[in-house]
């Protein structure tokens, strides 16, 4: 029988507003000049140039038209005013050490000035011809049948596929899926479009993952190699093939057949084609010490001052020479680059916001160098800046800053910590250094097991378990003392 029911339930909805800001603050520096470019173009209404007062002197409209449309402009303004996650006195505050003041060129249009007391030289750099890994799958990306927070989702997972082809480890599926509102199975189907897109397997969550897709691609589901990858995964790369041969009931003729096909798979799809270290970093900050205070410099002198065209405002407030359907389609356009505007003065507010964070609990490392950094963790720095841990993660994918001890990603100032012999929180960032100068010096023929790795911390004052030995070993992508033995 067909019948009515009421229920209710509770869902979150990403506005277009907040995706666009998502989409905005984990751009790298070079992708968000692209962004513009191409926001420039498809929006008639946006324009490169700083604000200008429009001249309603040739406007044929009466007084009580031109404020009716005035107010339908300010209406826009508070539209997009609502939407902003941050209040902009409070933001300004913040930022009361660094040079803030030169980046806002007009507090109505957010518009970016140009340094103007830097030399033009000094901002010449090589062009970046080669397209990178994330811009050449988000192509791909646009032909895929996915909703737009499914698109959102797609655009999130990419940005933090790695150099190699892999998706960033510290990425939790349900976390997205939390954010998003859509549950782990959408999130990972998402996933799984993209691990079909070319390169295959790429955005795949580790190596098992990786071979088994481009086998699956291959339609090679059936295949003795296939079947050792999927059921006896541990026991193949730990080299345990007496154990492989006996469940599988197969000959080692057959094994080695399978592990010939498996050597010709790619286990790493992003290297090879999209070289990324061939390319120039740019950083996205410039941290200097200036008078003992540390003032963080916004690398963002390329991005243009964006202004709404005045030519198609002088349209909107003109009823008698535009028509209905076109002012319509000119408020929508106006609204749209608003959004923009204010989006690309979030990102900068919020990125200043998470380096000054940084700065403000790695001060150590500022000033003395790297063998100073200190634990921290994305949730200390959420929290300072009360923002959702997800921002600063969006910040800190692929942001790179330039300190006078070199260039360093973000992410290098994230990390856990440990307590020594004397009580005293180190991060486990210097201990996974200590642990590979150990296995750098060790005897290839006699190699430290990971119970004896552990013994070596513990007599310089490292009180590590053997398992977080391992842990610390696997993250540094070095393999046990087994597969280190040398002949």
């Amino acid at each position: 029988m067909i019948g009515l029911s009421q229920n209710m339930r509770l869902e979150q909805r990403l506005t277009p507003q907040q995706i666009l800001l998502s989409t905005l603050l984990q751009l790298p520096l070079l992708s968000l000049e692209q962004k513009i470019k191409s926001e420039l173009e498809m929006n008639p209404v946006l324009e490169e140039g700083q604000e200008e007062e429009i001249q309603e002197d040739h406007i044929e409209a009466t007084p009580e038209e031109k404020e009716e449309v005035a107010k339908d402009l300010e209406n826009i303004d508070e539209k997009t005013k609502e939407n902003e996650d941050y209040d902009r006195e409070e933001l300004e505050k913040a930022q009361e050490d660094t040079d803030i003041e030169n980046l806002i060129n007009d507090e109505e249009t957010f518009e970016i000035r140009i340094p103007k007391d830097k030399n033009k030289e000094e901002y010449e750099r090589p062009e970046v011809n080669v397209q990178s890994l994330p811009e050449y799958l988000m192509e791909q990306l646009h032909i895929l049948p996915l909703s737009q927070v499914e698109f959102a989702v797609g655009e999130y997972l990419i940005w933090n596929i790695r150099d190699d082809g892999y998706l960033d480890a510290s990425l939790n599926l349900d976390e997205i899926a939390e954010e998003y509102g859509l549950t782990f199975k959408q999130v990972e189907k998402v996933l799984k479009n993209i691990q079909r897109l070319d390169p295959t397997a790429v955005g795949s969550r580790d190596l098992r993952e990786c071979l088994l897709v481009q086998l699956e691609e291959r339609e090679e589901t059936d295949s003795l190699a296939y079947a050792v990858l999927k059921d006896y995964f541990e026991d193949f790369i730990n080299k345990r093939y007496d154990k492989v041969i006996n469940e599988l009931q197969i000959t080692p003729e057959d094994l080695q057949e399978s592990i010939n096909h498996i050597l010709q798979l790619n286990p790493k799809p992003g290297e090879g084609v999209f070289e990324s270290r061939s390319n120039y970093i740019i950083p996205d900050f410039i941290v200097e010490k200036i008078d003992d205070k540390f003032v963080i410099n916004l690398n963002d002198w390329n991005v243009p001052p964006l202004r709404i065209s005045n030519t198609y405002k002088r349209m909107l407030m003109d009823k008698k020479g535009t028509d209905k359907e076109t002012r319509q389609y000119i408020r929508k356009k106006v609204e749209s680059a608003r959004w923009f505007i204010t989006s690309i003065y979030q990102r900068k507010m919020t990125m200043l916001k998470v380096m000054e964070a940084i700065i403000e609990m790695q001060k150590p490392f500022f000033e003395k160098g790297p063998e100073y950094i200190k634990p921290l963790i994305m949730r200390e720095i959420a929290d300072i800046i009360s923002m959702d841990i997800s921002t600063v993660s969006r910040v800190a994918n692929g942001k790179y800053v330039q300190t006078d001890y070199g260039v360093f990603e973000l992410k290098y100032f994230f990390n856990e910590r440990i307590e020594n012999d004397e009580g005293e929180e180190i991060s486990t960032r210097i201990v996974k250094n200590k642990i590979r100068e150990i296995i750098e010096k060790e005897n290839h023929k006699k190699p430290y097991s990971d119970e004896k790795l552990s013994h070596l911390l513990k007599a310089e004052g490292y009180p590590i378990a053997r398992r977080t030995v391992a842990k610390y070993r696997e993250q540094l992508q070095i393999p046990v003392a087994r597969l280190r033995r040398g002949l």
